[in-house]
C-alpha cells in the first residue's frame, strides 16, 4: 500500500511515511493510493473476530510495509494491556427495535479518540526505528477537547517524542480542561489560547506548512508530526470499529451477515465519519451515513447545497467537540469523490483558505447525496434528546451522542427509512455531566454546584457508574497554567523546545 497527498505534489510514500509527516509538505492529507476490499468470503472470516483481531486483518491491509509481528505487538500494546475492557473494547447496546448504540468511550479518556491514539503511538514508535529517523518527533496538536488528553495519555513518556497541545480557553468542558491540564509526563506540554478551536487549529496548520521553522527545528534534532485525524495512522483505526459493530449486530442476530445498516456520526472535523466512509469503500454493507452537526452546522449546509461557507458566526456549544467550522477531513472525502482529482481538491482548499468558501459541482453534490444525509440539532434539541433518552431507555448518552441521536429521529421522519441504524456515541455522560445533570435532573438540582460535585449527583440519581479515570480527577495537581494568543503560537513551540 502507497500514499499520497489529496493535492498532489508527494505520491508513493508508505504508511510508516505518512504516519511519521503526518501531514503533506503541499498542505494536503495523505490518501491511500491503493483500493482495499473485503468481499462476502472476506466478511464472513471477519465476522467471528475478536477486536483486536479484526483489527489486526484491517490493519495490514494498510500498513503493508509492518510486519505481521510488528501490527500485532501495535494491536495487542493497544487493546489487550488493560486500557479497554478485555471483552469488549467498544460494546454495542440496543435501545429498540431499530437503533442501537456504538459506546466508543471505554478508554483511558473517556473519549472515542482513545480507539486511535493508543495505537498511534505505536504506529510512530515502529515507524521511526524502521525509517532509522534520529531526529525526537514532535507530535503538534490542536484540540478541541477529547483528542488532546487522549494524545497526551497515548504519547506520556513514549521515548523519541514530545507531544504539545493547544487547545481552546474556552471552548471545551471544565472536565476536559482539567484532564489535560493534570496531565503527567516528562514529555507533554498543554497551552491555553485565546481563540476558538479554528483559530487554534489554524495556527497549528501555519506551523507545519511553514518550511522555514521545519528547517529550524531540524537543524535542532526535532520533527513535526500530528495526533489528529489528518494522521493518517490516527484515522486507520477508527475503521476497525464499524466493522466491529455491524458484526456485534450479526452475533446477536439483530441483521443477517449482507444486510446493510445505517451509521449516524455526530462529526465535527469530520475524521471519525470519514472512516465509516472507507469502511464502506472496503465492503461494509452501509446503506446511509448520517452526518450529525450541532449549530455549528456548515456541514448540514454542504452537503444539501454543495456549498461550504465557513464565513458564518462560530457558535459555542455544550458538544465542543463538534465546534469547527474548517473540516480537514473533508478533503480527503473530496478526493475520492472527485476520482482523486488532486488539481480539483487542490483548487477547492485554495479558494477556502483565501475567500473562506468553495463550492462543489452537481456531479459530486449527487454522488455525495447518494451516500450522506446531513442534519443538526440545535441546543434545546440536544438537551431534550438527552432527558428522553434516559427517560425512555434509562440510558445515559453526552451531548454529542445526543446530537446523533436528534438527527437520526429527523432522518427518519424525512425518509422513513427503518433500516437498523448504529449511533456512534463519542463520549462517557460524566465527561460532560453539567449538561447531562441539567437535562436529566432539571437545573435547580445542580445549582450552585462543581462538575465534579455534579459527578456524585449525576451516579446517585441515575444509578451509573463514575469511569475511574474521571472519579479521581479533581484530586489531580495542575501542571500547566500557560495561556497565549493565537498569533504567539509558534514562539511557544519555540520556547517549548528550546530552539
Amino acid at each position: 500500500m502507497k500514499y499520497g497527498s489529496t493535492r498532489g505534489t508527494i505520491k508513493n510514500i508508505s504508511f510508516s511515511q505518512a504516519v511519521q509527516m503526518g501531514i503533506a509538505s503541499d498542505g494536503g492529507l495523505f490518501v491511500p493510493l491503493n483500493n482495499v476490499r473485503f468481499d462476502s468470503v472476506n466478511l464472513a472470516e471477519l465476522s467471528t473476530m475478536s477486536y483486536d483481531n479484526l483489527a489486526k486483518e484491517i490493519i495490514k491491509k494498510y500498513a503493508s510495509d509492518f510486519s505481521d509481528n510488528q501490527i500485532t505487538q501495535c494491536v495487542n500494546d493497544a487493546y489487550c494491556k488493560g486500557n479497554f475492557p478485555k471483552e469488549n473494547p467498544a460494546p454495542v447496546t440496543k435501545l429498540n427495535d431499530t437503533l442501537s448504540v456504538l459506546e466508543l468511550w471505554h478508554g483511558p479518556t473517556c473519549a472515542f479518540k482513545d480507539m486511535a491514539l493508543q495505537i498511534l503511538p505505536k504506529f510512530m514508535v515502529n515507524s521511526l526505528r524502521m525509517s532509522g529517523n534520529t531526529n525526537e518527533i514532535v507530535i503538534l496538536t490542536a484540540t478541541s477537547g477529547d483528542t488532546g488528553k487522549a494524545a497526551l495519555e497515548g504519547f506520556k513518556d513514549v521515548e523519541g517524542i514530545r507531544v504539545i497541545v493547544f487547545y481552546p480557553e474556552n471552548g471545551v468542558s471544565e472536565m476536559q480542561k482539567t484532564q489535560m491540564v493534570t496531565q503527567e509526563g516528562n514529555n507533554v506540554s498543554v497551552v491555553a489560547v485565546n481563540g476558538n478551536f479554528d483559530d487554534t487549529q489554524t495556527e497549528v496548520k501555519k506551523i507545519f506548512g511553514d518550511k522555514e521553522f521545519a528547517e529550524k527545528l531540524n537543524d535542532k534534532g526535532f520533527e513535526l508530526s500530528s495526533a489528529n485525524s489528518i494522521n493518517w495512522g490516527r484515522l486507520l483505526p477508527q475503521i476497525i470499529y464499524y466493522y466491529h459493530a455491524y458484526f456485534s449486530l450479526v452475533s446477536k442476530s439483530e441483521i443477517e451477515l449482507g444486510d446493510k445498516v445505517n451509521f449516524v456520526v455526530p462529526t465535527g472535523n469530520f475524521g471519525d465519519i470519514l472512516a465509516c466512509y472507507y469502511a464502506m469503500l472496503t465492503g461494509l454493507p452501509v446503506n446511509k451515513i448520517i452526518c450529525a452537526s450541532n449549530d455549528n452546522n456548515i456541514l448540514t449546509d454542504f452537503f444539501k447545497t454543495g456549498v461550504y461557507d465557513s464565513r458564518r458566526d462560530f457558535m459555542t456549544t455544550i458538544s465542543p467537540a463538534m465546534d469547527i467550522l474548517i473540516s480537514s477531513n473533508l478533503e480527503r472525502l473530496l478526493y475520492d469523490i472527485s476520482g482523486n482529482d488532486d488539481k480539483y481538491v487542490s483548487d477547492l482548499m485554495k479558494q477556502l483558505k483565501q475567500e473562506g468558501i468553495y463550492s462543489v459541482d452537481k456531479k459530486i453534490l449527487t454522488k455525495l447525496s447518494s451516500i450522506f444525509w446531513a442534519s443538526y440539532a440545535k441546543e434545546s434539541e440536544t438537551m431534550d434528546t438527552i432527558h428522553n433518552i434516559f427517560k425512555d431507555y434509562n440510558y445515559l448518552i453526552d451531548p454529542h451522542t445526543a446530537v446523533g441521536i436528534n438527527v437520526y429521529d429527523k432522518y427518519v421522519i424525512s425518509t422513513g427509512d427503518m433500516t437498523k441504524t448504529i449511533a456512534v456515541s463519542t463520549a462517557s455522560p460524566f465527561k460532560f455531566n453539567k449538561s447531562v445533570a441539567i437535562a436529566v435532573l432539571g437545573p435547580t438540582e445542580v445549582e450552585g454546584m462543581t462538575e465534579f460535585e455534579m459527578l456524585d449527583v449525576l451516579a446517585d440519581n441515575t444509578g451509573m457508574e463514575i469511569p475511574e479515570p474521571l472519579r479521581t480527577l479533581n484530586s489531580k495537581k495542575i501542571l500547566h497554567t500557560r495561556v497565549c494568543e493565537k498569533d504567539e503560537m509558534k514562539q511557544v513551540v519555540s520556547d517549548i523546545l528550546s530552539l
